[in-house]
């Protein structure tokens, strides 16, 4: 059983992700290259991993902006649940969190030439608002999926399904996908290329492939 989201709900989710953005004021990527020095500690040291559960954490470089935005929101309001995160983000003002999307997002990802490999059937259910490889977001507050290591998009999806990660959009759509093609869906949108480590832009100034 899939979800899928209509093409008119599609475009009003879009509309609401581009007047957040657009309403939020203009963030200062200069300032969140300096914000962002606390980030680099985990997401700055390749395949470094959350302790328990054990996973990777995800990659932010390249990021849609809109989406880091919510997330931090998220962590400091307890709907993603994490200590660690929750306890930096709740220090950080609306602004800060803004500027520190900002240069993440700045750093504008990597780009594929055409989709790895073959999408496993349960992917049907991700791309309407993801796209076909994971990057090609139907809303600027959506996440890219491609490129983020497996074993954390796993865990993503799990936190959804048991309702850790509070969202209605995704309860939703995670209700109709069975836990058992987590793995594939995971393993399909981690080939792909489009965000990087924080660790690359430090290297190179920018998201550079290795």
């Amino acid at each position: 059983m899939t979800f899928r989201l209509g093409p008119v709900t599609v475009l009003g989710l879009g509309l609401l992700g581009a007047m957040m953005t657009t309403g939020a004021g203009a963030a200062d990527a200069a300032k969140g290259k300096v914000l962002a020095y606390t980030c680099h500690g985990c997401h700055g040291v390749p395949d470094y991993k959350n302790a328990f559960p054990n996973y990777r954490v995800p990659k932010l470089g390249g990021q849609n902006e809109a989406y880091i935005v919510s997330a931090l929101n998220a962590y400091a309001n307890g709907e993603r649940p994490h200590p660690t995160m929750h306890a930096q983000a709740v220090t950080l003002t609306p602004e800060e969190r803004a500027d520190i999307a900002a240069f993440f997002a700045a750093e504008g990802g990597l780009q594929n030439k055409e989709v790895v490999g073959t999408p496993p059937p349960a992917t049907q259910t991700c791309v309407a608002c993801h796209g076909a490889d994971g990057a090609k977001t139907v809303a600027p507050d959506y996440p890219k999926l491609a490129g983020q290591p497996a074993d954390y998009l796993v865990h993503a999806l799990k936190d959804y399904k048991s309702g850790k990660r509070k969202n209605p959009i995704m309860a939703g759509i995670i209700s109709g996908v069975d836990e058992k093609d987590f793995e594939a869906i995971a393993e399909f949108f981690s080939r792909q290329q489009a965000l990087c480590t924080t660790d690359q832009i430090q290297k190179h100034g920018k998201c550079a492939a290795e």
